[in-house]
Parts: structure tokens; C-alpha cells; sequence
């Protein structure tokens, strides 16, 4: 079991992602008193019928409709149904406990004024491993993907168990809870904030981060195959550019190659670009990417319901301001979509130099037997296919707009949309790079005569035909492809260089 992940001071990216792996989630002390009392803040809110935004009144353009008191907790069950307006396939088990730890998460801060039970039933629901079935698309902010989330609360969802769906109340039964009767303010509570796009962004930095390294393991094979330009990544012109990004970049690209001999004599001015400038493509990547970690780690640290709650039960404070708006993390998922679509970009172009018989001196598509057998010719035609579909989805979601609510939401920011692309774009890297291992494997085994492995890249060589033997058109392709980048999801670290 792995171990459990306490909730203090707000999670960490890392943390979101430990439980979205497995881990369970806990509560400390302070956490949950700074629920207590936000809920007691909310109903002296109620007691003393100050206007507060969806505790005593509508919801978006009905938020001038005064909601008497008998009717709030109504109107709390209520949004939760009219917001479940999700479709598509469900989000993953991963995606659907991060979610589900970012709002834990959101609440914790004492902000948002749930009461107590609501947060435990959740807590009790992801520690069980008893997920809601959360439709994945439908989203222009947040709304779809939370309100699935409620409805199980109240008895009223559907609930993931492994492959198996069962209804909620089942699942409710399971954890020793009932259906929850909902108060004011804790249904659009349930369906607020950035929490869903949050978490997801958890996994796609985190993957991103992660396949980035194997980015790296992928490039310096090719580049020990195919590079001939001497001191190309010499750790003193490296320094030239002030990017620690290219300096570990180049760093890993030198440990990689180290000991592999050339016995062909050639000596190039420059090696092509997509080798070439590995170091400033992934060097630049990675800045990118740790930039946006800061941004995630803000997000976490910021209460991002509306309203929001403050002050104490003799002074209270309804904060009805636009903290919702997931605009930061609409930014950052677009970012992180087009930096990890040019590291596909890039790969594919390697991928090509590999097979490619005008250029890489190998036989042609990497086939022994050319003509007869055609290698990884049509390998590099799923590459490129990949690579398109990432230029595609990586247009800003956050430019999208749209206009809902009766003009009362007019700016719209698409943040979980831009996440869920985001995360599209990431599992699409990971089978390009799969298929450059493959070539580059196959292509050390056809170079025999002019290139010598080094012991990192025997490693990683080895570790490759460990799961997939040297191909000869004797079996389908996408067999060794999806087989080496499952292979990749689940490896544990770095590449095994």
C-alpha cells in the first residue's frame, strides 16, 4: 500500500500525482478545522440573510434570484443535476483521483464552506478506489466534470469499480455512508472552481516531464547511429546559452553516446538539425515545463471557488469574485501542448533520418531484405500521423470563447479542455517515441560495421529487444509499437541507459 498523503498545507503537483497513482489521502487536523469553520461562517451567512452568490441566490444570469432558506438545500441538489451535462468516454482511474484530490484539495483551504461530511464522503470514495464516472467531455471551465463528481454524493451518480460500473449508492453503501442531503452553497460548490482542470494538469506535466527524459534516451541513440560532427554538445559552447534546460539536455545527450566509436571515417561540418539541436529544442522544453510547474503549484495553493468565504462567524465575508476562472492553467496546458507536440515534431524527424535510405546510409526503411520486406517504411507514415494530429490539437483551447448564461458568462476560459488536450497530445508522444526506440534499435543491428554501441546505449539496446526481437516483417508492426510504449508508461524512472 503505498503510503498515505497528508493534507496540511495545500498539495503539491507531486502529491496530486502520488494520489492519483494509488496513494490515499488524509486530512490533518488544521485541514479539516478550517472546514468546520467555514461552514459555520456560511450558516451565520444564512442566519443573518446576507446576499451571497449561490448560498441565498441563483446561479449564473439568476444570480439576482433571492433563494428563501427552505429552498437552498433544493437548489443545491438541483444544480447538481442541471450541471451534469457531461458526454464522451469517462476520464481514466489516474484522471479521476487527481481530479478528485485537487478538489479535496480546493476545500481544505477553508474557503468554500461545505460542511465537514462532504469532504469525508469524498475522502471515503477515493480511498476505497470507488471513482465517479466522470464524462470527459462537455466542458467550457469545470462545470460537467465536478457535477459528476456531486452526484454520487447525493446518490445519484454512477461509480467506477476497476472495469465494473455500479451505482452510486451501492458505492455510498460500500463506504458506510448514505446519500448526502445537500445545504446552501455546497451544490455549486461541487461544481466550481479549477479542480478538474488542476488535476489533470498534475498528470500531464508530470507525464510530460517524465517522457521528456525518454526524449532525451531516444535522441542520443539516434544520434549515436547517426551523428557525425565532433565536440557537437562540448559542455563549453554548451554554456554559451544560458538555459539550464539545454545544459542537462546536452548533459544527458553526452552520457548516452559515451564510448561509442564510429568506424567509417565520417566527419560532418554540422549534423542535420533534428540532431543537431536536440539540446535547444528539449533544453528549451524543459524550462517550458518547469515554468509550468510553478503555475500548477499557485493553482494548488489558491482557493478558486466562487463565492468564497472569509472572515469569522461575527464578521463574515462572501468574496463573489471570478477566482474560478481557470485562465492560468488554460494558459499553461496550451503551453505545455505546444512544447510537447515539437518534441514529437522533432522525434518523428529522427525517425525519418533512421529510415530513411537517402540519408542514413542503412538499408532502406530498416528492412533486411528491401523489396521484399518493406521494415518501418509505414512506422514512420503512424509517426507523422501522430505528429499532425498534435499540430491540430495544439491550438489554444483558451482562445476558444464562446458566450453561455445568457450573457452573464461571456468570457470563457477552456481550461480543462486545454489539459485534457494537453493529455492527448503527451500519450501521443509516447508511442512516437516508441517507434524511434524500435528504429533505432533495428538500425544499431544493420550498422554493425560503422558503429559501436557504447555500454549506455547497449543498455538501452538490450532493454529494447528484451520486449520486441529485431523485425522482419514476419508479425504486424503496431503489436511491437503500443507493446514498447506500454512498456515506457510503465517503467519506473529514467531510461535504462
Amino acid at each position: 500500500m503505498p503510503e498515505t498523503v497528508l493534507l496540511d498545507a495545500p498539495l503539491s503537483a507531486a502529491q496530486i500525482v502520488r494520489v492519483a497513482q494509488g496513494a490515499p489521502l488524509a486530512l490533518s487536523p488544521a485541514a479539516a478545522a478550517r472546514i468546520r469553520t467555514a461552514r459555520a461562517i456560511v450558516d451565520v451567512i444564512i442566519q443573518r440573510e446576507i446576499r451571497g452568490y449561490g448560498i441565498n441566490t441563483g446561479v449564473g444570469a439568476l444570480c439576482d434570484v433571492i433563494v428563501c432558506p427552505d429552498e437552498q438545500s433544493r437548489l443545491s441538489h438541483n444544480i447538481l443535476f442541471s450541471h451534469s451535462c457531461g458526454v464522451g468516454d469517462p476520464l481514466s482511474r489516474v484522471q479521476a483521483r487527481a481530479v478528485m484530490a485537487a478538489q479535496i484539495n480546493n476545500f481544505a483551504h477553508g474557503r468554500s464552506g461545505i460542511r465537514p461530511e462532504v469532504v469525508d464522503t469524498l475522502l471515503a470514495l477515493l480511498n476505497a478506489d470507488l471513482l465517479p464516472v466522470i464524462p470527459s467531455r462537455g466542458s467550457v471551465g469545470y462545470i460537467t466534470h465536478a457535477a459528476a463528481i456531486g452526484l454520487v454524493l447525493i446518490g445519484a451518480g454512477e461509480v467506477m469499480d476497476g472495469d465494473r460500473r455500479i451505482p452510486a449508492t451501492e458505492a455510498l453503501h460500500r463506504v458506510g455512508q448514505t446519500p448526502l442531503v445537500l445545504r446552501a452553497k455546497e451544490g455549486l460548490s461541487l461544481v466550481n472552481g479549477t479542480p478538474c482542470a488542476t488535476g489533470l494538469a498534475c498528470i500531464a506535466h508530470a507525464e510530460a516531464v517524465r517522457l521528456l527524459d525518454w526524449a532525451d534516451a531516444a535522441a542520443g541513440f539516434c544520434q549515436g547511429i547517426l551523428g557525425r560532427q565532433s565536440n557537437i554538445f562540448d559542455p563549453e559552447g554548451m554554456a554559451l546559452r544560458q538555459s539550464q534546460g539545454l545544459r542537462d539536455t546536452a548533459a544527458r545527450i553526452r552520457a548516452a553516446v559515451a564510448g561509442t566509436e564510429y568506424h567509417d571515417g565520417i566527419i560532418r561540418t554540422q549534423d542535420p538539425m533534428s540532431l543537431r539541436a536536440v539540446p535547444q529544442i528539449h533544453g528549451a522544453a524543459r524550462d517550458g515545463l518547469a515554468q509550468i510547474a510553478q503555475v500548477i503549484d499557485e493553482e494548488l495553493r489558491s482557493a478558486t471557488d466562487n463565492p468564497l468565504i472569509g472572515g469569522d462567524t461575527e464578521q463574515p465575508q462572501v468574496y463573489s469574485q471570478a477566482h474560478a476562472v481557470g485562465s492560468g492553467m488554460g494558459f499553461a496546458m496550451d503551453q505545455l501542448a505546444i512544447l510537447v507536440a515539437q518534441i514529437a515534431a522533432t522525434s518523428e524527424r529522427r525517425i525519418d533520418r533512421l529510415v530513411n535510405p537517402l540519408v542514413s546510409g542503412l538499408p532502406a526503411f530498416l528492412s533486411a531484405e528491401s523489396g521484399v520486406g518493406s521494415g518501418f517504411m509505414i512506422a514512420q507514415y503512424t509517426a507523422v500521423s501522430l505528429v499532425s494530429e498534435n499540430r491540430r490539437l495544439s491550438l489554444p483551447a483558451s482562445l476558444d470563447g464562446g458566450i453561455t448564461s445568457a450573457l452573464q458568462e461571456d468570457v470563457l476560459p477552456h481550461a480543462t479542455p486545454a489539459a485534457e488536450k494537453a493529455l492527448r497530445i503527451v500519450a501521443n508522444l509516447r508511442v512516437i517515441l516508441a517507434i524511434e526506440l524500435l528504429c533505432a534499435a533495428q538500425a544499431a543491428e544493420l550498422s554493425t560495421q560503422t558503429v559501436s554501441l557504447g555500454a549506455p546505449l547497449q543498455r538501452l539496446h538490450d532493454w529494447v529487444r528484451k520486449a520486441v526481437p529485431f523485425y522482419a516483417d514476419d508479425r504486424p508492426l503496431n503489436r511491437d509499437i503500443m507493446t514498447m510504449a506500454g512498456l515506457i508508461a510503465a517503467q519506473n524512472g529514467d531510461a535504462p541507459l
